[in-house]
This record gives structure tokens, sequence and C-alpha cells, in this order.
């Protein structure tokens, strides 16, 4: 956990940055108060930090403000460094980066749990963009204790960031305090792996699935483009039945579904290791809309083996959906495959 919010940045974020805690709290309610309590000798240095005053009490947040195409935070310098002012290392690979690696921290509701760990991000502030990769939580839910430093919880829209971010920027170093910016997340692809051609009878072709082939490379990745009240996507066709082209049963529930239920399967980056799991989807396209559950995932990071029943990885920007879904939005039968969408979280 690695911050360096000075008194006065502090102060003007919470303080005379009205319109950031009205947005904030529209969107995000806070979880509840930790009390302060004077931090022992030694544990929170007062020339870098702002330390925990004891009998005041600190608003906790679970959440952060949604994360959408430009995503306003508060900009503010920390060291990653050993010996810098989070103390520890980074939580996402428990190690240290020097300040001159462009690496940020983002509170507990924008790393999600560390789901963008090691994802990279684009910042924009001062007429300027940076790239920076997450390696650390800015943790907004608990503070003023010894596995906090004894600092106090840390706002829900702010985005702690090396001096190289800063620099990358072309702050001067005197106005190295707070910033506001947008971020996004970047989706660069993860790397490629080579087809191979699957063993007879071993790729499902039921719906015309794509079946891998030897010696062609596919483009993985971790990441899905950023998701926002309408998030554009290609609506692909995908049977979930036992014995359909899916393989084995859902993720979330470890079932089949019925052809004639609207369901789908999100890529990666969206299905974010389940947390979207039988949860509804607003599927809107051919101008309809329909309501889906996502009951399993379409791996971006994967494929060409066993597990993947011999199919590429799947791009990272699909819904794929049961003949449900396609029915509801009035596609003709014929026209069904491929078809651009938008969805949102119901």
């Amino acid at each position: 956990m690695m911050r360096n919010l000075s008194l006065g940045a502090l102060f003007l974020a919470l303080i005379f940055s009205p319109h950031l805690l009205e947005a904030r709290h529209q969107t995000c309610k806070a979880s509840g108060k930790v009390k302060g309590k004077k931090p022992p000798e030694g544990y929170c240095n007062e020339d870098d930090n702002i330390c925990c005053r004891e009998g005041k009490y600190y608003t906790t947040y679970k959440c952060s403000p949604p994360v959408s195409a430009a995503t306003k935070a508060v900009l503010y310098v920390t060291s990653f460094e050993k010996g810098g002012d989070g103390y520890k290392p980074s939580k996402c690979e428990h190690k240290y980066y020097s300040d001159d690696t462009p690496v940020v921290s983002l509170p507990t509701g924008w790393y999600s749990g560390g789901r963008r760990c090691l994802n990279n991000i684009t910042i924009s502030g001062n007429g300027r963009s940076v790239e920076a990769m997450v390696v650390d939580e800015c943790d907004s839910s608990k503070g003023c204790d010894a596995g906090s430093d004894y600092l106090p919880p840390c706002s829900n829209n702010v985005v702690g960031a090396s001096s190289a971010v800063w620099k990358a920027l072309k702050v001067p170093v005197q106005d190295w305090d707070e910033l506001d910016i947008t971020w996004l997340q970047s989706c660069k692809p993860s790397g490629t792996i080579k087809g191979t051609t699957p063993p007879p009878g071993e790729c499902n072709q039921e719906i015309d699935s794509d079946c891998c082939k030897a010696g062609e490379s596919y483009t993985t990745y971790k990441c899905s483009p950023p998701v926002s009240g309408s998030t554009k996507a290609v609506l692909t066709l995908n049977s979930f039945q036992k014995g359909g082209d899916g393989g084995g049963p859902s993720e979330c529930d470890n079932k089949y579904h019925s052809d004639d239920t609207p369901v789908v399967a999100l890529s990666t980056g969206w299905y974010t290791g389940g947390s979207r799991c039988l949860k509804n989807i607003v599927i809107s396209g051919n101008r309809q809309s329909v309501t889906a559950m996502v009951v399993d995932e379409c791996d971006s990071t994967m494929g060409c083996d066993d597990d993947h029943d011999y199919q590429p990885p799947c791009p990272n920007n699909i819904v794929d959906a049961s003949k449900a879904v396609w029915k509801a939005l009035g596609v003709d039968e014929g026209d069904w495959g491929e078809l651009d969408i938008t969805w949102s979280d119901a």
C-alpha cells in the first residue's frame, strides 16, 4: 500500500474540490468509518505522509466511481522504491519499483481485488498522456492500524503515481502535489499462441465454430476494452447445452443451459475472474434490447488445446450468446453469427 498525499494535497482534494466528492457520493457510497489513533514511534513519517490523528474519524470506501472511457481521478506522487513512503513492496508482485519506472497504485474499487494488476492504464493530464502499469492498491477500505502503517484510508478517486509518471506529463517538480486527470485501461495483446491441428472429433463445429489451424499464430489478451454505460462489442453465437459447441458446463455454476435461455459468455477482461457470474447484462442491437445472464468466460488468454476444444483464443470484445438472445434481438436466423452491439451491466 503506497501513498504519499501531503496535507495540502488532501486538503485540496477533499475540501476545495467538492465537485469530486459530490460525484463520488452519487455513484459510490461510503462503507463506514475508522477511528484514528496516534501512530507508535517510527510507524508514520510525518515528513512524507498524513498520519492518523487520535480520535479523528476517517471515511472508508469499498468502491470507486464507475470506470469509463475517461475516468476522472486525482493524481498524487508516491514512491514504490525500497525505503519509499509506502514502506512495503507493492501488492501485485511483492516487489519494489524504481522512481524512474512509470507505475501506479489504484484505490480499492479500481484495484478490483488485483484484477488490474500488471495491466497498463493511460493517464491524461496537463495536456499530455502516459502509460503506466498498475502494481499496487491504495487501500480505501481500512486504515489507521499497523497493517496500514497508521495512514488514513485512501480516497477512492486517487491514482498514486511514481515520479516517472509526473515527469512524462511534464509537470514541474514544484507542482508535484495533486493533479486532476483522467485515466482509461489500456488493452494490448498479452502474447500469441501457435495453432495445432485438432485430433479427429475434438473441435465441435456445431454452429460454425472456428478450429485452430496448424502453424497459425493467434493473439491473446488478458484485458478487454473499458466498460461504460454503452460498451461496444461483437455478439457471437454459442450453445451452452450439453454436447453444444461450448464443450463443458459453464464456469459460473458448472451447469449446462438450454438454447432457449438467454445466457452469455464474456471475454476474459469483461468476465473479470467471475465477478459478473450469474449477473445480468443488457444487450442492445438490431434496434432491440434483451437481458441475459452471464454464465461463462470466453477465454481470451488461451486456446488451441484440449481444455479449449482446440478453438482459438476468444477476441477481447466478445459477448458469446445463446440462440435465445439472438431471437430476442429479432435477428433473422440466416444472419446469426456476428453482430455489432452495445452492452451494459443491468
